[in-house]
């Protein structure tokens, strides 16, 4: 696997005939090497997740595009790793802010770095299945609620491709992190993906992913098998989070221990809501049979 050593930030690098991408200098436990910006066309471009308000960043993406126009400055979701910099983006180039609806809440928890971004402010929110289309490239708006519940992936028709946000990453699983992050729509946006033609992945961080609907349903076999370890765990006694994690997660990087525990929580919950567990003073059990 790559490091953050491997892929400098500031260059572009060409990934498909459409497709460049520009590395973010915000590498962290949570990022991986950074967030990746994409352009998306040649003289006609769409920008997809600008990054974060980062001047060395949006000098570079302007300097990739030196001689082109930015048509369109789009998000996959408004975590400040990627939607902040859609505004200074918009400010050098008057290009249009579209694509995931606003949503910033207060959040104290485990991932300061990917807080809601409230300063983001579009002017057009795109639906489910909308496209957006310049010179060679037409992208269609494919909404995956899960990891956010405003998040969005676009498809890129011409080269049978999805930029996949945050929702499928190229290097780790998504953390899910309630009260906005929810097991069930993120499994459901899992799914939908499958049944789509897409062969390749575009994440925001990581390598791009071939084969993509069978990695797609590799990560859906993950999450089943994480839900059955956590009803093995609190049958074994194991009934609050943090010990959970401890079981569950060994080997990682403890900076991470706080977001495992926010995904374990999103599970339990959608087992709470199937009637598999319950919850008493932050102790869970499982449901008589």
């Amino acid at each position: 696997m790559k490091t953050a050593d491997d892929m400098p930030t500031g260059l572009t690098m060409e990934l498909h005939p459409l497709v460049r991408r520009v590395l973010a200098p915000n590498p962290s436990p949570f990022t991986f090497t950074g967030t990746q910006t994409y352009l998306v066309g040649r003289g006609d471009v769409a920008v997809i997740d600008p990054g974060p308000s980062d001047a060395r960043h949006i000098n570079a993406i302007l300097a990739a595009t030196k001689g082109e126009t930015i048509r369109d400055i789009t998000c996959t979701h408004t975590h400040r790793d990627h939607s902040p910099g859609a505004a200074p983006l918009k400010e050098a180039t008057g290009a249009q802010i579209v694509g995931c609806a606003y949503l910033a809440l207060e959040d104290a928890g485990p991932r300061a770095d990917a807080a809601f971004d409230s300063s983001y402010a579009p002017d057009r929110v795109l639906e489910d299945g909308e496209l957006l289309t310049g010179e060679g490239w037409t992208l269609e708006t494919v909404a995956t609620p899960g990891h956010t519940s405003n998040h969005l992936c676009y498809a890129l028709h011409e080269a049978e491709a999805m930029f996949t946000g945050d929702h499928i990453m190229g290097w780790s699983t998504t953390v899910i992190a309630p009260p906005d992050g929810d097991m069930k729509s993120y499994m459901e946006s899992l799914a939908k993906l499958i049944d789509r033609e897409e062969t390749l992945y575009y994440p925001a961080h990581g390598e791009p992913i071939e084969k993509a609907r069978r990695f797609t349903r590799g990560l859906m076999g993950h999450r089943k098998q994480r839900e059955g370890q956590i009803l093995r765990a609190i049958d074994e006694g194991l009934t609050a989070i943090p010990d959970m994690v401890q079981k569950m997660y060994k080997g990682i990087d403890p900076r991470l221990h706080g977001a495992a525990g926010r995904s374990v929580l999103a599970h339990l919950i959608d087992l709470r809501d199937r009637g598999l567990v319950e919850e008493s003073e932050e102790s869970w059990s499982t449901t008589a049979a």
